[in-house]
């Protein structure tokens, strides 16, 4: 088990399994520098060395087995070979949105959906409107999508301050604009197509299709097929990065079970107890399985792709030699000011009034999650396309075109950058509510936690009427759980927060866990359960039978009534309701917090719940303000 700290840990080996997007985006945060490091890199290397840029990329590789060959150059390789893991990335977020995030409301597909679609029809109708009767007009895909991984990333970095939440609705957004890009491409711009290879692949992925509905888990099984699927996707004319969405959006996404957790700990017990080979693997693999297929597979391949194979496509792809004259003739040539004005003008206008109309239409029922500074800041920077765009403006464009096209999408991602710079910087100088409600909105959040709150059943420390709520789940024998006690004490020194403590004993890795608690409930029975809880909290170590009657007889209780309690096991039921509704609530380790019914993900030490607490705070003002209890 990892070093107890309340910078991540929790016990049963859980570390943020159940975030849908906040993983995603630490990575994509972090990868940005990267990226942009190897565009540059790729625009110093095709201006000193022109002519070796081009050759090394267009060198040829094959792969031979007997009489059969594959021949690629290395820029199809990285663009149609190792991209397909980067869009099974797309896919699997996607699905991970739709099991785990905003988007299992369906509801709320709605407004996500208009928006995406709205930010990809009007910038290519401004492509189309400065393209009318040229040559250029056959590229119109070009301007067209967001790269929702860049745009995460410098979202990062010229947007500080900006809350958690536009970074979610900008993914939630554009994931419907990664899926129909890529839809665009099989359909679009995939010639000479070859309907026999092309049925074969579909035959293919049904068969993969049918193994995931049968349970099949084993990755040795799915990699051969997902290989026959790109080569027969290739050999079809249509682009296999495709194949590696399809194969994302079919993996499910789900929290672990904790009956499987259970098991899981069964299997490390054993091999605590006789440590051999065989059970080493069998315990490694038991941990595995708890995972869903959609989890393991990002932890795998996405740190590949956003630190990798992005970067090597960037430096494969950015490459362009710029001289004066060129940029001269670039910018004025339709295709460059058709990608920058599809960009920069085209995506916030359609994220914004698609946003407006749709709360509009709706009287209000469907609103964006985020306020409308939020909402202008996502728009603008999804002005930042690259990955599908460049993979388009290949297949369109060829010659000076195709290096205008370049410039264009290289161009507006500058350009989108500033303006979200501005965005930000403008509403960080609006007082304090008015930035809260331009950055959050005032739409209902998703409530997590179930049961809600209930004063007369829960054990609640705190003001009555406070505006922000922390439902802990825990556990007295959990080390973690000690570790976060004293970041739960300072943040109750805030007179408008109050605290909820839920049983949730992990009788397989802490089997004095259960009997604490019924002791804390036993107090509570005496009007002692916050003594106790503190008690408890403080002697981890020291929760045998006669230690927890000592720990009533130091608070005063009737220790006869105490020792019959726990002797009878008097509120058994009670520690069960609390773990059902941990069970309800998606919880399977310890401590997990909810905040105003919101489940926290993430660390929580002091800096991270008080920011946390923060937001939710603002998020009760607005909506007192917007008259909802």
């Amino acid at each position: 088990m990892a070093d107890p700290s309340p910078e991540g840990g929790t016990s049963y080996w859980r570390r943020d399994v159940a975030a849908p997007l906040r993983n995603f985006i630490t990575t994509e945060s972090g990868s940005a520098g990267v990226l942009v490091a190897a565009i540059v890199a790729a625009l110093v290397w095709a201006n000193v060395d022109t002519a070796g840029y081009e050759r090394l990329w267009s060198t040829d590789l094959a792969v031979r087995l007997g009489g059969w060959q594959l021949s690629c150059d290395l820029r199809t390789w990285v663009n149609s070979g190792l991209m397909t893991l980067f869009f099974m990335v797309v896919g699997l977020e996607a699905r991970r949105e739709l099991d785990l995030g905003d988007l299992r409301d369906r509801r709320r597909f709605l407004l996500p959906f208009a928006a995406g679609v709205a930010g990809m029809v009007v910038p290519v109708a401004l492509y189309l409107a400065i393209n009318r009767g040229g040559t250029g007009a056959g590229g119109w895909g070009v301007a067209m999508s967001t790269d929702t991984a860049l745009a995460l990333g410098l979202l990062a970095l010229v947007g500080k301050g900006v809350p958690e939440q536009a970074r979610v609705f900008l993914l939630t957004v554009f994931v419907v604009d990664d899926l129909v890009a890529l839809l665009v491409i099989a359909v679009a711009y995939s010639e000479h197509i070859a309907a026999m290879y092309l049925i074969v692949a579909v035959v293919i992925f049904g068969v993969m299709l049918g193994l995931r509905l049968l349970g099949l888990r084993a990755g040795f099984v799915y990699a051969p097929i997902g290989i026959v699927l790109w080569y027969f996707m290739l050999r079809s004319g249509v682009d296999p990065v495709v194949a590696g969405l399809a194969i994302g959006l079919i993996a499910p996404a789900y929290t672990p079970a904790r009956s499987a957790l259970e098991a899981a700990s069964g299997l490390f017990k054993l091999f605590r107890e006789q440590p051999t080979a065989e059970l080493a693997r069998t315990a490694s693999l038991g941990l595995s399985r708890t995972l869903s297929p959609n989890d393991r597979l990002q932890r795998m391949y996405h740190p590949w792709t956003s630190y990798l194979i992005v970067p090597l496509f960037g430096l494969a792809n950015a490459g362009i030699p710029i001289d004066g004259a060129f940029l001269a003739r670039a910018f004025t040539s339709p295709v460059t000011l058709g990608v920058l004005v599809g960009y920069v003008l085209g995506k916030p206008l359609a994220v914004v009034v698609t946003s407006w109309l749709v709360t509009r239409l709706s009287g209000g029922r469907v609103r964006p999650g985020v306020g409308w500074a939020a909402v202008l800041g996502s728009g603008t920077i999804a002005g930042i396309g690259f990955t599908v765009s460049l993979l388009i403006a290949n297949l369109a464009f060829t010659g000076d075109e195709l290096a205008e096209a370049k410039l264009g999408v290289l161009a507006a991602a500058v350009l989108a950058s500033l303006l979200t710079f501005v965005v930000y910087r403008v509403t960080a100088r609006l007082p304090k509510h008015k930035r809260a409600r331009a950055l959050l909105g005032d739409a209902e959040v998703l409530v997590d936690l179930i049961p809600p709150v209930d004063v007369s059943v829960d054990h609640v420390r705190g003001a009555a009427g406070a505006s922000v709520t922390i439902v802990e789940y825990g556990d007295f024998q959990c080390p973690y759980c000690g570790q976060a006690e004293p970041v739960v004490r300072e943040l109750l020194s805030d007179a408008d927060l109050r605290y909820v403590w839920r049983h949730l004993p992990l009788t397989d890795v802490h089997p004095q866990a259960q009997l604490a608690a019924e002791a804390a409930e036993a107090a509570a029975a005496q009007g002692a359960f916050w003594p106790m809880h503190d008690l408890l909290l403080d002697h981890q170590d020291e929760l045998k039978p006669q230690q927890l009657v000592g720990y009533a007889v130091e608070l005063g209780l009737d220790a006869e009534r105490f020792r019959a309690d726990l002797h009878h096991h008097s509120h058994e039921a009670r520690i069960a309701q609390d773990v059902e509704s941990a069970d309800l609530s998606g919880v399977s380790g310890t401590p997990t917090f909810f905040i105003n019914g919101q489940r926290h993900y993430g660390a929580y030490d002091l800096a991270t719940l008080t920011e946390a607490v923060k937001v939710a705070r603002a998020r009760a003002y607005i909506g007192t303000a917007a008259g909802r209890p």
